[in-house]
């Protein structure tokens, strides 16, 4: 009776198990089935989110989009066997955007802080950025950067950026005037209207070499970041695809090749003209 009793319990704590392993994997075929990146292969279509910002991604004269980013990205789809549509997004609503399901990834320039983390999952890095500081020759030609942390100063950067963050870091003191995007800022400090601008180099090593009666630039590193894509959470597919991705083209020296052209160079300058 009681090896009845047994064998009974054991049959139906191997059932019991089986039933737990069939739902474990049925779950698991059905959040494969909904990851991004299968729906990008059924779709053949990824949707990258980005914004406008040189040289990451930018109009050439045909009014075509350009840019270390767009590469990126145009290499991601050509490699995946699908086309990519770009979907031009306001900085500061793209994280929003992106887990609207907007679009699939961000490919745009983006840092990782822990705010952000909080709220989407990043890959990992592909290259190294660092926010610069460009300044208006006129107003603050004689200036040495401690200068710039002054309540007289007013310094422009791109809202929702980590240039704003990097502006209030390192110029407490200083007013901090915000813009949608990069070419607004930049404006402000060609006309004056404020001292300077914070933005990714190479933007500021850029404009003051290209325009030195106008701008001038300094070489300090005010923040180093990570880039990474920019991802929904909850789906490690997805995650795992483009880190792996990356590690292909970085080892294959891909990375550094377009990180040369477009950061190290004005080559690309040719297309904009």
């Amino acid at each position: 009776m009681k090896r009845r009793c047994l064998r009974t319990g054991l049959i139906i704590v191997l059932l019991c198990g089986f039933a737990v392993t069939a739902a474990a994997g049925g779950l698991q075929r059905k959040l494969a089935a909904e990851s991004t990146i299968e729906q990008i292969a059924r779709r053949g279509v990824i949707r990258v989110g980005m914004d406008i910002f040189v040289p990451w991604a930018m109009k050439n004269r045909k009014g075509e989009l350009i840019g270390f980013e767009i590469d990126v990205a145009r290499q991601l789809a050509k490699d995946m066997g699908v086309e990519v549509e770009f979907v031009p997004t306001r900085w500061s609503g793209i994280i929003p955007a992106l887990i609207a399901g907007k679009f699939d990834v961000i490919i745009g320039g983006m840092s990782v802080t822990p705010q952000r983390n909080l709220k989407i999952n990043f890959t990992r890095p592909y290259y190294y950025s660092s926010q610069g500081l460009l300044a208006n020759r006129k107003k603050a030609g004689g200036f040495s950067l401690q200068d710039f942390n002054s309540p007289d100063v007013t310094i422009a950067a791109r809202l929702g950026s980590t240039a704003a963050l990097a502006a209030r870091k390192n110029f407490p003191r200083a007013k901090l005037r915000l813009f949608d995007d990069e070419p607004s800022a930049v404006q402000e400090v060609r006309n004056g209207r404020v001292y300077a601008m914070i933005g990714s180099q190479p933007l500021p090593a850029q404009l003051a070499a290209e325009s030195p009666e106008t701008f001038k630039a300094f070489g300090a590193q005010l923040m180093k970041e990570p880039i990474c894509f920019g991802v929904r959470k909850g789906d490690v597919d997805t995650l795992n695809f483009f880190n792996n991705w990356i590690e292909i083209v970085k080892s294959k020296g891909w990375i550094a090749d377009r990180y040369h052209y477009w950061f190290e160079t004005l080559d690309w300058k040719k297309e904009m003209r």
